[in-house]
């Protein structure tokens, strides 16, 4: 990188992971927590979640490479990166399993962890999180023909990159870029890759969500221990819409076990309804 550096913000801090110096915030105590924000976003996105989360666990809220006070790298943004980021995080720093709750981008980065290292991952909250590109799965495909970096609707992400980025406001408009690249091409899960998550997972998303309805149920069906959450009169930033209700939904998917139910049916034993219930 060839722009200006500031210099770190003291109220977190730096730890040197293999792939990038990566910052990172925590917060509260119990059991671990990680927070993965969304795209574009900085850990601000968290600030209606964070007070009542830290209640209940210990918070570690990275912000990943091209994110906030962690650098870009050379080359594109990939999910892959991200996720072996997370990885490197959890083993340096947390040193054991931990909860994953993503927003967006974040939601996709969790899943791509509970894939590859479910030894590290108890449970799951994928927020508003795709497994295919935003091509196939946005309600809004044709929005990313619209960003412009210095958009005035993209003033709420580009105001808080440019006060904490180590690479300086110049280097948002290659942020922007490399980003749109990467949500036209990626992630490519299949059903058979979300298979492979043992995790316990809440899949959670607005009813108006920018990830359409029909893709977050075949997420939902495709990962064998999730559950499903629409919060009414949502959007794509459900987590800021409506927070008392997200972090009800998190905290009671976190801290209790499945209730029985009485009329299963993807979850009964062979997919039948048990029980002989009414046809």
């Amino acid at each position: 990188m060839t722009e200006h550096r500031k210099d770190p913000d003291p109220t977190g801090a730096y730890v040197e992971l293999p792939g990038v110096r990566t910052w990172y915030e925590t917060d509260g105590a119990g059991d671990p927590l990680v927070l993965l924000h969304g795209g574009l976003c900085t850990n601000e996105t968290w600030g209606a979640q964070r007070a009542d989360l830290a209640d209940r666990f210990r918070l570690f809220l990275p912000e990943r490479r091209g994110h906030g006070h962690t650098a870009d790298v050379d080359g594109p943004l990939t999910y892959e990166d991200m996720a072996r980021d997370t990885i490197d995080l959890l083993e340096t720093l947390v040193d054991g399993p931990a909860h994953l709750v993503g927003w967006s981008d974040g939601g996709i980065v969790a899943l791509l962890v509970a894939i590859a290292r479910p030894d590290l991952v108890h449970k799951v909250v994928a927020m508003s999180a795709n497994f295919l590109p935003a091509p196939q799965s946005s309600a809004a495909p044709q929005m990313l023909d619209a960003v412009a970096p210095d958009a005035p609707d993209l003033a709420v992400f580009r105001e808080p990159y440019e006060s904490v980025s180590p690479d300086g406001p110049a280097h948002w408009p290659v942020v922007v870029g490399k980003l749109v690249d990467m949500f036209r091409t990626e992630p490519t899960l299949s059903p058979e890759d979300l298979a492979r998550i043992s995790a316990p997972t809440l899949v959670l998303a607005g009813d108006d969500d920018l990830v359409t309805l029909e893709h977050t149920i075949a997420l939902y069906r495709a990962i064998p221990r999730s559950e499903l959450a629409v919060v009414p009169g949502t959007s794509h930033t459900l987590p800021f819409e409506k927070p008392g209700e997200v972090n009800r939904l998190i905290l009671d998917f976190l801290t209790r076990d499945p209730v029985p139910t009485m009329l299963p049916v993807r979850r009964a034993p062979g997919g039948a309804v048990a029980g002989g219930g009414p046809a």
